[in-house]
């Protein structure tokens, strides 16, 4: 597994460094969309490592490999997952930096952040599914859906943020739970879909 997920960031490392440059200046801009977007942002470079994987005939090569459907598309997910979280470390430790030396800068919002992971992951589980069902090339709605998920998600949690901010009640562990089931769901389903692709 830690060597699929070793392929894929040498594969995307041009890609990770506009990443975390992207991070970087939307964590210094004032407002929790921008640091927000930083993170939800990341759920995307999983479909990026899919796009080349198509492109090399990554699958007739793995086919080879003694890999399961089951690691190659949990792969995947935990790519996705180490980027997300990644991406909510540095806008947390960029936040935190920017509060210590910037009068008048807010600080960071733990609840913002982990509500942007959880949106994260649930948009991976919604679009990875359509990705291994059709394909990157094929599933070109999909990304129309994705940035728009992206954009929305972010917005969502922005307009959360200006009204308060969630608490760490009901509301505050309600989104980690509807984003472990929907990964409980969407996992089995890409591996479904990609076992039938492969045949």
């Amino acid at each position: 597994m830690s060597a699929l997920i070793l392929k894929d960031y040498y594969v995307i490392f041009r890609q990770m460094r506009i990443f975390l440059l992207l991070v970087l200046v939307f964590s210094c801009i004032p407002g929790a969309f921008y640091s927000t977007f930083a993170v939800v942002y990341a759920s995307m470079l999983p479909y990026t490592a899919l796009a080349y994987d198509e492109r090399s005939h990554w699958d007739q090569m793995a086919a080879m490999m003694p890999y399961s459907d089951r690691d190659l598309v949990l792969s995947k997910y935990v790519f996705g997952w180490l980027s997300t979280a990644a991406a909510a470390a540095a806008s947390f430790v960029l936040q935190t930096v920017l509060a210590a030396v910037w009068p008048g800068a807010e600080g960071p919002s733990v609840p913002v952040i982990l509500l942007s992971v959880c949106v994260a992951v649930c948009i991976l589980d919604i679009t990875l599914p359509m990705m291994f069902r059709f394909g990157v090339e094929k599933a070109r709605l999909a990304m129309f859906l994705i940035i728009f998920l992206v954009c929305a998600g972010a917005g969502a949690i922005s307009v959360i943020d200006q009204s308060g901010g969630p608490d760490f009640g009901f509301q505050m562990w309600a989104p980690p739970a509807v984003a472990v089931v929907m990964t409980a769901v969407s996992v089995p389903l890409s591996v479904r879909f990609y076992g039938r692709r492969r045949r």
